[in-house]
């Protein structure tokens, strides 16, 4: 190799390791370590210990890199997805298996929680899908404002939305009702008050 080429290959070196970098040797040591601790803590009847700082930030580190490619770079909600990931690679760390078969015959803890990583995304985004859905939903139903008192005041025409959303859930979901639970319905009076503990999407919105 020519001298020309060596510091090309440096700084293609270097530029690699950026701020999302992780060591994987050291990252599965420090894995290995903190949950072979956890697990003696446990067989001793004693509080497991805290995570160390180096594995928290590693595991932030995966999740925010991989938020940073071409596929999820521009979603808005892109920090809730990197905050998602980080909390199933939190809740998976004891299943992590270092003796387990890689492509390489080396322990890839990396490899291990960035695809955790990756079906968070996948999962955030699909739950943000639905939610826009929902939305786009209440907005193509011209009947909304037909049953929501609107008012000047912004609190007020908040309230008055969101009852008209209920309303709209109510409909929507009394549709799916069965012809036996019709027939058992209870009086007018007291129907509406049934209706709202029909579950759906819209009223998982709402308690949100």
């Amino acid at each position: 190799m020519s001298e020309q080429e060596q510091p090309k290959k440096k700084r293609a070196k270097r530029k690699g390791r950026g701020e999302h970098y992780v060591d994987n040797k050291e990252f599965t040591i420090a894995i290995v370590e903190y949950t072979r601790g956890v697990k003696e803590d446990k067989e001793k009847g004693v509080e497991p210990r805290m995570m160390p700082d180096y594995v928290a930030l590693s595991l932030m580190k995966i999740a925010e890199g991989l938020s940073h490619s071409p596929n999820f770079i521009n979603y808005t909600y892109r920090e809730d997805m990197v905050m998602d990931a980080v909390e199933n690679c939190i809740k998976a760390i004891m299943n992590y298996d270092p003796e387990k078969p890689t492509r390489t015959g080396k322990p890839n803890p990396f490899s291990y929680f960035t695809q955790i990583s990756y079906f968070a995304f996948l999962r955030r985004i699909a739950k943000e899908k639905k939610q826009v859905e929902i939305k786009q939903s209440i907005i193509n139903r011209n009947d909304a404002g037909e049953h929501a008192n609107f008012g000047t005041d912004e609190t007020q025409m908040g309230n008055s939305m969101i009852e008209g959303m209920r309303y709209i859930n109510e409909e929507f979901y009394d549709e799916s009702l069965s012809t036996a639970e019709k027939d058992s319905e209870p009086p007018a009076d007291k129907k509406r008050s049934a209706k709202k503990r029909i579950p759906g999407p819209l009223l998982d919105f709402l308690s949100e």
